[in-house]
């Protein structure tokens, strides 16, 4: 009786523990699922781009279809298709230097001009640095007032275009032959009292359509398209495209032929030309324009 006694006790006991032990497994597992389901996704197996497309609003499948149109693209198409001011340049001109910009953007872009095209060529360089040199200030204010993220500098010419003559014969000199900071060079024709970062900036396009040069009077592009090259050719090392526009007229033929150089020239569309002028400073003793076609000689 005994033995039949102390076995009873034994399966009671071994019952009893089998059973907390089941109600604990099945306790522990109901708590898991539910902490695993109050954690964050982010937490959980699923991945980042689960995780992230969790969180979209409905219609935007993926990142790159949900991202924000940047406020200087979405300025530029409100303006364009509103506006009934024609810019400056052809759609063949403008095609030539969009080209390059397809190329080379987001870059360094000096513009002389501040123009009905501005908006354009800020945009068509997002997310580069967009410069542009106007010697009206009332303009300025007038632009940026409705534009306020174009970047601009107020500057004065002390040039005239009745005087071209006379400065084409000086920049034949040695002084504006020699390549160095606008800052330091002994030619008359560069101009040397702009902002610091105008010299100091690595640019990789300049466009020349400023300052007003359509009369006696008139500043004139002769420094603007003499200086362009200056810095080009000033740079460390690369290369710069610089682009004239109206080249019909005969100051902004001449001297970009002249200090731009006609073997630098890689084409003309209308009235816009095209030079990719390398730098001098890379390789000693470069001509200032290449010798086999020196426009000068």
């Amino acid at each position: 009786m005994r033995t039949k006694s102390q076995s009873s006790v034994n399966l009671k006991v071994i019952f009893t523990c089998c059973s907390i032990l089941i109600f604990l497994i099945i306790f522990f597992a109901r708590s898991n699922i539910s902490s695993s389901s109050s954690k964050p996704l982010s937490e959980t197996n699923l991945s980042q781009e689960e995780v992230e497309n969790q969180h979209k609003p409905k219609g935007c499948p993926t990142t790159q279809q949900c991202t924000k149109m940047p406020i200087s693209l979405s300025d530029a198409l409100v303006h364009y298709v509103t506006s009934n001011v024609t810019p400056q340049q052809t759609f063949d001109e403008v095609s030539v230097s969009k080209r390059v910009l397809d190329k080379k953007s987001p870059c360094n872009f000096l513009v002389f001009g501040l123009g009905h095209d501005s908006l354009m060529w800020a945009s068509l360089n997002h997310g580069g640095r967009t410069l542009f040199i106007e010697e009206d200030k009332a303009w300025i204010e007038t632009v940026t007032n409705k534009f306020p993220n174009l970047e601009s500098y107020h500057v004065v010419y002390d040039t005239k275009v009745k005087n071209s003559d006379k400065l084409m014969e000086l920049g034949r000199s040695e002084e504006c032959t020699s390549v160095t900071d606008p800052r330091n060079s002994k030619c008359d024709l560069a101009l040397k009292d702009f902002p610091a970062d105008f010299y100091e900036t690595k640019w990789d396009l300049i466009m020349v359509d400023a300052p007003t040069g359509y009369h006696e009077e008139a500043p004139g592009r002769m420094s603007a398209i003499y200086t362009a090259g200056l810095l080009a050719r000033n740079r460390e090392d690369g290369e710069t495209d610089v682009f004239v526009h109206d080249v019909n007229r005969p100051v902004e033929d001449e001297f970009s032929a002249t200090f731009l150089c006609k073997g630098y020239m890689r084409e003309q569309n209308g009235r816009l030309r095209h030079f990719t002028i390398p730098s001098h400073r890379a390789r000693a003793g470069r001509p200032f324009c290449p010798v086999d076609v020196d426009h000068r000689r």
